[in-house]
């Protein structure tokens, strides 16, 4: 996958069982911070394919998964490494502190 997945409350567990290493942005349309990481995200995916799955997810529209992970603000990536909730990054920030936050559970 070499640029995010749309997934949803329906949508969440499959992507999360079937592939190793998935990061999903939790976001919203109106979210200022969540618009400046989503191209950061749309750059990781490229970077990372085969290896990340990234994804994301619409807070507004899927509120089922933001109350399973306890999601109170955005932007917000959740990282499950084998079906496991490993971490959750929080707030906006540029590729180079992003990205080892990420790359450290691969």
């Amino acid at each position: 996958m070499d640029k995010p997945i749309e997934l949803t409350d329906k949508t969440f567990k499959d992507a999360v069982d079937k592939n190793p290493l998935v990061v999903v942005d939790c976001w919203a349309p109106w979210c200022g911070p969540c618009q400046m990481i989503g191209p950061i995200i749309e750059e990781l995916a490229r970077d990372y394919a085969g290896k990340i799955v990234f994804g994301k997810l619409n807070v507004d529209e899927n509120q089922g998964v933001a109350k399973e992970y306890e999601i109170m603000s955005i932007p917000a990536l959740l990282v499950l490494k084998n079906g496991e909730h490993v971490d959750t990054i929080i707030g906006a920030m540029p590729r180079e502190a992003l990205e080892p936050k990420i790359t450290q559970h691969l």
